[in-house]
């Protein structure tokens, strides 16, 4: 996987502009929408029982997000999910805030039961987590805590038979077999809600261009670190408000050539 391969999906999403079917939370809804578009792809955001097969079968990627439960909500995710499986279709899911509670550890474990996930984004309380292992975590955000997350990273992709990606301070993904570790983004991220969120369907777009699914991942995440690293160098200091604006017209103007510039990907030796 390098910088020049990482370039070429993103124009190809530009010139694709897939369809992206998102399940999401409605703290992140705008956001993630806003954010999609300024990429270059096109959003839909789906819920209703009666629509979400139809929805899911013809978009580019699924994305379901568990940020704001409810029992409905996951019924129709299951549907849908469904729907992507038999129409070949990539679902991606966002375990938000697995381990937090019962019910949303249950949740994610009956999601990741249920469906053939393409793609697994969280952080690493979640993935511990929804693979059965202990990680601190406080409310939806994953404490400090230790342990290799390229070691869990991997194992939690062998585990569930998917690409599994753990973001942080360096982002981790791997396909249970090959391990990249990328040095991209900047810490004001963790500052606006919903950038998580947005990254796991950034995902979603590169995985509806690409089919092997752990370059589409780490396409997506090293796009979106170098979006985060220009917006930062014009707003950051100005607080997260300025750099959440900034950062939406870094996705829609980041290049090739800033990802070949600023790019920092690397294949662990796990």
């Amino acid at each position: 996987m390098n910088l020049e391969t990482i370039g070429k999906l993103l124009e190809n999403v530009r010139k694709s502009n897939p369809l992206v079917h998102n399940m999401t939370n409605v703290v992140v809804t705008n956001f993630t929408a806003n954010g999609l578009l300024a990429l270059g792809a096109s959003p839909v955001m789906a819920y209703a029982e009666q629509e979400v097969a139809d929805m899911a079968k013809i978009a580019g990627a699924l994305v379901l997000n568990m940020g704001t439960l409810n029992e409905r909500e996951v019924k129709a995710m299951l549907i849908a999910g469904s729907s992507a499986n038999r129409h070949q279709v990539p679902v991606l899911f966002d375990p938000v805030g697995a381990g937090a509670t019962p019910y949303r550890t249950e949740t994610a474990q009956k999601i990741v039961r249920e469906l053939t996930l393409s793609l697994i984004r969280g952080n690493a309380a979640e993935i511990a987590n929804v693979i059965g292992e202990s990680w601190e975590i406080k409310g939806v955000d994953a404490g400090e805590a230790g342990g290799d997350v390229a070691t869990l990273a991997k194992a939690a992709a062998q585990k569930l038979n998917t690409v599994v990606a753990i973001t942080g301070k360096v982002d981790v993904i791997s396909d249970g077999s090959r391990v990249y570790a990328i040095h991209n983004g900047h810490p004001i991220l963790t500052k606006v809600t919903g950038t998580g969120c947005l990254l796991t369907s950034v995902m979603g777009a590169f995985a509806a261009v690409e089919k092997d699914v752990l370059a589409a991942g780490a396409a997506a995440l090293v796009t979106y670190g170098v979006a985060a690293q220009l917006a930062a160098e014009k707003a950051a200091a100005e607080g997260p408000g300025s750099f959440q604006i900034q950062f939406l017209n870094a996705l829609s103007t980041v290049t090739a050539d800033d990802v070949h510039r600023l790019g920092a990907i690397e294949q662990t030796g796990l």
